[in-house]
This record gives structure tokens, C-alpha cells and sequence, in this order.
């Protein structure tokens, strides 16, 4: 019997359409029960957990960027626990910070499994999310997410920007089964369609077969499902239909 994954919804895909509140009463009469923080809402922790609660939304996942993890792990922690979260996402690299050789990456995989250390001596889980240019390949042709995800790392997985990469994601879910404790829900559109919208999609209307993903990612062990738009241009609506998709495809893959 496959477990059922709480459904999530990434709030940096509202960003464009404050205030916080009116996002949160959208989610909430949606039936959203989870959500996932980003930057600025990390801001005033304290104010953002009282908006969460008024409306019945937990926030279990958060990203946080990868300096402030390494450097400001106390105030992290402190954050996290403010806001009732159980996973601690680092979510991306600038190109100017990004290794160029197999070793490097190695070695930021290396950095990465000791911040994943440090958190747990805080109660945490810690976990890398993945852009396109994880699977772009290095000199030597292997790929900076196989030096990356180091033993002991946790894994968030977005699976459109995989397939953005270039990469078959269902090989990466099974390679990395069990370790893969939340995923980002996204699709891609068709091509030439949603210019508007950098070529996203709402999860279920895109070309993404997500219910063989869906259930991969579900037997790989994920724990929550995230939905995540990078661009909506009417974040109700990506909400709304995400939603109903995931729902739906959640009671396909219980078996």
C-alpha cells in the first residue's frame, strides 16, 4: 500500500499577487492544507505562522538560500521552527557560483551533506532542489547532480526542470529512491504555447506524463507533492487546477 503525500503549494508562485493574506485565504478555500516558504516571507517569521494558522495551512518545507543555511544556521533554525517546518531546502546556485569540474561539485556536495548534518543535530531534514543545470553535462560527460547528491543528502526533486535539462526524470527518481522526501509538481507547455508564462504549465495541462511520475515519485518514498509555477500569470488559477490534478492523481496512486 502506497502512503498518501500531503499536497503542497510553493508560495513564490503567488509572489506576483500580494498581499500574503489574500494568497493564504485563496489556497485555504481551495483546500490547501500545506504550503512551501520562500525568502522574504522568512522575513517576520512570527507574522507569516500567524497568517498561516488563520487559515489552516502548515508550512512543512521551506527554501532557504544555500548562505543563509551554511552561515546563519541558528537563525534558520530558529525560523523553521517559528514557522512549524520539517524539511530545509536549499533551492539554487547563480551562474557565478556554480563549480565547472566534477571535483567541485563533489565538493559542494561535500558542503552541503555537512549543513544536512548540522541541521539534524537541530531536528531538521535537509535537502538539495535541482534547476536545469544539474543535468548539464561537464567536461568529463558525467553530471554535476551525480556528484552533487552526496550519501546522506536529501533530494527535492523538480521534476519539469529535469526534463528542461535535457533528462529522462523517471531514471532520476528511481536512482535516487529514497531520498527524495518532497517533490516539486510542475509542467511544461506545449511548444510555442504559454510564452506569457516562460513555457510553464499548470500541472495536468502540460506535455509531463504525470501520472507515471506521480506514482514513481510516491513509490520513491515522497512525503509531500508541491505544486510550483515559476511564472503564473493568474496564480488562483494555477492553484486551483494544480490542485484538482493532484488530487486526482494522489487517488490514482493509492493502491
Amino acid at each position: 500500500m502506497l502512503g498518501t503525500p500531503a499536497l503542497s503549494f510553493q508560495l513564490y508562485s503567488a509572489r506576483n499577487f500580494p498581499p500574503l493574506e489574500a494568497q493564504c485565504a485563496a489556497l485555504a478555500e481551495l483546500g490547501y492544507a500545506c504550503v512551501e516558504t520562500f525568502g522574504p516571507l522568512h522575513d517576520d517569521p512570527a507574522a507569516t505562522r500567524r497568517l498561516l494558522d488563520r487559515y489552516g495551512l502548515a508550512a512543512r518545507s521551506a527554501h532557504f538560500s544555500l548562505d543563509t543555511a551554511e552561515n546563519h544556521l541558528e537563525r534558520t533554525a530558529d525560523i523553521a521552527r517559528e514557522l512549524g517546518v520539517e524539511i530545509i531546502v536549499a533551492p539554487y546556485l547563480g551562474p557565478e557560483e556554480r563549480p565547472a569540474t566534477a571535483a567541485d561539485w563533489k565538493a559542494l556536495g561535500a558542503r552541503l551533506a555537512r549543513i544536512g548534518e548540522r541541521f539534524a543535530d537541530e531536528g531538521f531534514r535537509f535537502a538539495w532542489h535541482n534547476h536545469d543545470f544539474e543535468f548539464q553535462p561537464l567536461p568529463d560527460r558525467s553530471l554535476p547532480i551525480e556528484h552533487l547528491l552526496v550519501d546522506g543528502l536529501l533530494w527535492e526533486a523538480d521534476i519539469a526542470w529535469i526534463a528542461r535539462g535535457g533528462a529522462d526524470p523517471a531514471r532520476w527518481i528511481e536512482r535516487y529512491r529514497g531520498r527524495i522526501p518532497l517533490v516539486h509538481v510542475k509542467d511544461i507547455a506545449p511548444a510555442g504555447e504559454r510564452a506569457d508564462e516562460d513555457g510553464w504549465a499548470d500541472v495536468g495541462a502540460g506535455v509531463l506524463p504525470w501520472r507515471d511520475l506521480w506514482r514513481r515519485c510516491v513509490e520513491a518514498g515522497a512525503e509531500i507533492m508541491v505544486a510550483e509555477h515559476d511564472n503564473p500569470s493568474d496564480f488562483k488559477r494555477f492553484a486551483r487546477v494544480s490542485l484538482a490534478a493532484m488530487q486526482a492523481l494522489s487517488n490514482g496512486a493509492v493502491s
